[in-house]
């Protein structure tokens, strides 16, 4: 049996210090806010213990001392004015010190607080300290590198050109910055600030994008095509559905034709006279057989070949069809149509010989 306090354990990283093991996955909820921090700024840069030493001035190397000199005459050179109108300086000038003073300040002391305080913040965003101070520089060149062609068309079109010795400076030294940054790693000396950093894995804002895949489709259902009525008949009045029995009718009335159902009469039992039930049964189905054609079983158009009378369940006339307009047949009940008006009353239409079909 082997002692697990005794069991030899694995020498600790640079990473396993740097972040916790509870925040090893930066999508995580973090115990502490150290915790977080430590993730959100990739704790101290990581050393490549068999690079050679390199030197500098003190804790700071020969690249960021020269960034930090060529920021102190920028800033100085700031306070005078930058234009021969007005005399204003770049910090009385609305909003314009952001870029061309502020942000190239707030690089410079990210790269002297990463010297001084290794547990400081190491990134801007998605951006690491020397790549915020590359965009810092740059930015600020371009806005300086704006106000001299500006003063260029003034002077081409107005013959004044109101740009100061201020800006000429301003400019060199942001052109200075960009060297500084940008091209580093080109020199040789100032770029020793680049070589033998150890590999570390980027930050989850600085990895490459994840690849998007297309949705699947769902086939909807195809919708049955709508009836189409024949020329001449009203839309409206055309519902394939509509197969119910009119309001108000007699039982007899309501009941398809060859429904063998038959409800006897209240009055008719009061006066003791039942029919016999199967005997209408049979009598029905005779006449079902002797019939030649089908009840149908959707609504379809007619066209009455002269004016005929459709009435109601106790005979009485509520409109007439003819041949001038197709009328909507709810039910067929082979002897009797039973046809709805365009405004809605439902009636019976009688006589059905000569009538065509729709």
């Amino acid at each position: 049996m082997t002692d697990e306090n005794n069991t030899p354990q694995p020498p600790e990283t640079d990473f396993d210090r740097r972040v916790p093991e509870a925040s090893a996955d930066p999508d995580v909820t973090f115990d502490s806010v150290g915790e977080a921090f430590a993730a959100l700024t990739d704790g101290p840069d990581a050393v490549d213990e068999t690079a050679p030493p390199q030197y500098g001035v003190g804790p700071f190397s020969v690249r960021e001392v020269a960034l930090g000199g060529i920021w102190v005459i920028a800033l100085i050179v700031s306070f005078f004015p930058i234009y021969n109108v007005g005399g204003s300086s770049v910090w009385t000038a609305g909003i314009d010190w952001v870029l061309t003073i502020g942000v190239p300040t707030v690089a410079v002391f990210l790269l002297l607080l990463r010297r001084l305080s290794p547990q400081g913040i190491r990134r801007v965003g998605s951006l690491g300290i020397d790549q915020f101070a590359s965009v810092a520089f740059t930015v600020s060149m371009v806005v300086w590198l704006g106000i001299l062609w500006a003063s260029f068309v003034s002077l081409a079109g107005q013959r004044l050109f109101y740009a100061t010795w201020v800006v000429w400076v301003e400019f060199i030294v942001m052109l200075a910055g960009v060297l500084l940054t940008v091209f580093a790693p080109l020199f040789p000396t100032i770029g020793e600030d680049f070589r033998h950093r150890r590999e570390v894995p980027a930050h989850r804002v600085a990895r490459p994008a994840r690849p998007i895949v297309a949705r699947p489709r769902t086939p909807r259902p195809q919708a049955a095509p709508a009836a189409t009525p024949p020329a001449g008949a009203p839309e409206s009045d055309f519902t394939a559905a509509d197969t119910a029995a009119p309001v108000g009718l007699a039982s007899e009335d309501a009941s398809p034709a060859g429904d063998t159902t038959q409800i006897t009469p209240l009055d008719t039992v009061a006066a003791g006279v039942v029919e016999d039930p199967v005997a209408e049964v049979a009598e029905v189905a005779e006449v079902a057989e002797t019939t030649s054609t089908p009840a149908a079983s959707q609504a379809f158009w007619a066209l009455a070949p002269v004016e005929r009378d459709v009435v109601d369940e106790n005979g009485t006339t509520i409109f007439t069809i003819g041949p001038t307009a197709w009328a909507l047949v709810i039910e067929d009940r082979v002897d009797r149509f039973v046809v709805r008006h365009e405004d809605g009353r439902i009636g019976y239409l009688t006589d059905v010989s000569g009538v065509t079909r729709g």
